[in-house]
């Protein structure tokens, strides 16, 4: 288990700073028209699969990093620089993830390299869970997965909703429910591959931020799949479903707080988006304060907008500490026993979109204009209050967790 620090070592310093450079020199300069434009940046993310920052192998390696830093580094950096275009370079590693997590190694190597494509023809995938009357209710999922046992093939249909990359993507991974009467414990994931009939893509939504990632519903009317596309296959499947079904008779709170586990371990990288706007924005309106002049003086030498950036700086600070403490807790195989997952992605999305308002209030007229980017970062910082569990949940399960109620 390695030791929790809050220091970086040589190699993480190295990326980090590889990270912010492209950041700085490829994403920034692009973030207002792509934001404009409400389209994904594809020449932006040919680029970093150009420079390796958009492939399987690197987000490999800082997934795997014994720190647990390698990702909230990776993720802080590139939100740093626009979040709307960062999200359409990170959104294909969710899908992907979600195969080497419950994917046979037969499946893994041949689906995760159609997601990335190539730097010459790159390619994104999409991961396909919620659903307009299932968002952080998941067992109330209505997509089925019905199996053909005739044919060897799955039979899904259903309406999914808030897709990253919905519709455009090569490949798509869909959660659908095999067993209604398990609630969550009977969802499973399938890999849709490229041209399949039956899947298409519905509305693409006209966001208030993060608008250079692209976002649609996916329809599924019939859609057919051979059963090698049932991530982990039949078997595995059948015997989770065994037991989930031999737990539920026992009583089933300890497999409701064990599938709740799983997306805790997730949210601190949502944390650390969060942290990289917030940062981004302060730095703007630090740099605002030091060089700005009214009645004779930089604005700073007030105390009403220096101790605003004072709370600035001492908030962004303290949800990174959490996103890392998380971090490590997670990757170190550390329980979450009051929930310091969801405390991370709650505070950190909280303080994103404080500090960023407050920055607009710091730059004043100009902060409310497009021609500072600030006032596009307040846009961007609100979506992290909502995907990936809304703050009111977080606050649920964390709630929950410190009382020792049931998390359902």
């Amino acid at each position: 288990m390695a030791e929790f620090t809050m220091e970086l070592n040589d190699e993480q310093k190295e990326v980090r700073d590889w990270l912010h450079g492209f950041a700085a020199d490829v994403i920034r300069p692009a973030a207002a028209e792509w934001d404009e434009r409400e389209e994904t940046p594809w020449p932006v993310i040919q680029e970093a699969a150009k420079v390796g920052i958009y492939s399987l192998d690197f987000y490999a390696q800082q997934y795997f990093d014994a720190t647990g830093l390698g990702i909230p580094m990776a993720m802080e950096e590139l939100f740093w620089g626009d979040a709307g275009i960062a999200l359409s370079i990170v959104g294909t590693g969710l899908a992907a993830v979600g195969v080497l997590a419950n994917g046979t190694e037969e499946q893994i190597g041949t689906w995760i390299p159609q997601m990335y494509g190539d730097p010459s023809d790159v390619k994104v995938a999409a991961f396909c869970s919620s659903e307009p009357d299932a968002g952080s209710d998941v067992a109330s999922m209505r997509t089925r997965a019905v199996y053909d046992e005739a044919k060897d093939e799955w039979v899904i249909n259903g309406t999914k909703t808030w897709v990253t990359n919905g519709g455009i993507a090569n490949v798509h991974v869909v959660v659908a429910s095999v067993d209604p009467e398990l609630g969550s414990k009977g969802h499973a994931s399938f890999i849709v591959p490229p041209g399949t009939p039956g899947l298409t893509q519905g509305q693409k939504f006209k966001k208030h931020g993060i608008r250079a990632s692209h976002t649609a519903e996916v329809v599924l009317d019939g859609v057919r799949l051979p059963g090698s596309c049932l991530l982990g296959g039949k078997e595995k499947l059948d015997e989770r479903l065994a037991r989930a079904r031999e737990k539920a008779r026992k009583g089933g709170e300890r497999v409701k707080n064990a599938a709740m586990a799983t997306f805790e371990a997730s949210r601190p990288a949502v944390g650390a988006m969060a942290v990289g706007t917030a940062r981004a924005a302060y730095e703007v309106a630090l740099d605002y304060a030091r060089t700005r002049e009214q009645f004779g003086r930089p604005i700073i030498d007030n105390q009403g907008v220096a101790f605003q950036l004072a709370d600035m700086r001492t908030q962004i600070d303290a949800a990174r500490l959490l996103v890392w403490r998380a971090s490590w807790m997670a990757v170190n195989g550390r329980p979450f026993e009051a929930a310091e997952g969801s405390m991370s992605k709650l505070f950190a999305s909280e303080t994103a979109k404080k500090v960023t308002a407050q920055a607009i209030q710091i730059l004043g007229g100009n902060g409310y204009t497009r021609e500072y980017p600030v006032e596009r970062m307040h846009r961007d910082a609100a979506i992290y209050t909502i995907f990936e569990g809304t703050s009111e949940i977080q606050r649920l399960v964390i709630s929950r967790t410190i009382s020792g109620m049931p998390i359902r």
